[in-house]
């Protein structure tokens, strides 16, 4: 049997209801479209459609077939059509990721840009940490890695690097949310909400060391592996955590500061081996850089006195004389 044909015949039914109309629109007749439904049937060993009363309806298995067999057919579609692109020598599929606390800002503007400049290569983005981009790219299972420095990265070429320089998220409560900006050793007395060590050791360690240096030796540290968990213990009172301006946008009971000096600045750049996906790894590299550019510009750079802040833009009235 082929099942891909099969499921193709049974989207069209169960968006129509109505074997007369599917069997038109597929340009059948209907005894043969009434057939491979029934083979679709005792393949699955379960009724998909209920025609009793006069009326075409899906079944509770039909429903459930309904959003696997969109995904199968449009995978299918999807390879079939990369394929004949490659064939012809102008197509490809670029396997790619970004850390998981990258904003969605960014990977919108990343993967438009991306397919803007590249629209014969299908991208293939996903949120990995530096630790298990490296394992990847080693297994020849990533093409190219956006990745946190400090990292070795023996053996793989490297794209433009960006600094993203950070600032601190705070409680509103926090007498330290009245300054304009904020020194690390300010921050004594707080703990502080960090990625996990593993997700990328070498900026890890980097940042602990910056703060040591400044003057700020955190209380204790929790890692949030999202960053709904760091809203929350941020809006507790009790800790921090660095940000480059855009986790503070989400939630009202936290602000986000510069830090003085610019103390804590997160490096990153894309790296790729060598091998067929080089020359789309090179690109991808290259506008990630200007995207992340663009979004330390805008996000992490102090702002000039009495430019509204994050928080200010986005909750204008729930802030009001709070």
């Amino acid at each position: 049997m082929n099942l891909v044909l099969h499921l193709r015949y049974f989207l069209v039914v169960a968006e129509e209801l109505h074997f007369g109309r599917a069997a038109a629109r597929l340009h059948i007749s209907q005894p043969p479209l009434s057939q491979r439904i029934r083979r679709l049937e005792e393949e699955y060993g379960t009724r998909l459609f209920d025609r009793s009363g006069g009326r075409v309806r899906l079944t509770p298995a039909g429903e459930v077939l309904v959003t696997e067999a969109r995904e199968i057919v449009d995978r299918v579609d999807t390879a079939r059509s990369l394929v004949r692109l490659a064939g012809a020598g102008r197509a490809g599929v670029l396997r790619a990721a970004v850390p998981p606390d990258t904003p969605g800002s960014v990977v919108a503007a990343l993967s438009a840009a991306f397919m803007a400049s590249e629209p014969d290569i299908h991208l293939e983005l996903r949120a990995v940490t530096t630790t298990e981009q490296l394992h990847l790219l080693d297994r020849g299972t990533l093409d190219v890695g956006v990745l946190q420095h400090p990292v070795d990265t023996g053996g793989l070429t490297l794209g433009p690097a960006v600094s993203i320089i950070q600032g601190v998220v705070l409680s509103r409560r926090s007498p330290l949310a009245e300054r304009t900006e904020v020194a690390l050793a300010d921050l004594t007395g707080h703990g502080l909400v960090l990625f996990p060590r593993e997700a990328a050791p070498g900026l890890y360690d980097d940042t602990l060391h910056t703060c040591e240096r400044h003057g700020f030796r955190p209380t204790g540290i929790r890692h949030a592996v999202n960053t709904e968990f760091l809203l929350g213990m941020v809006a507790a009172g009790h800790d921090v955590a660095f940000d480059q301006g855009t986790v503070a946008q989400k939630e009202p009971r936290v602000v986000w500061r510069p830090l003085a000096d610019t103390p804590i600045v997160w490096r990153m750049s894309a790296a790729w081996p060598d091998g067929p996906a080089a020359r789309a790894a090179t690109r991808f590299g290259e506008i990630a850089a200007r995207v992340l550019d663009g979004g330390r510009s805008s996000l992490g750079a102090p702002a000039p006195p009495g430019t509204p802040r994050p928080w200010n833009v986005v909750f204008p009235q729930r802030l009001t004389g709070a």
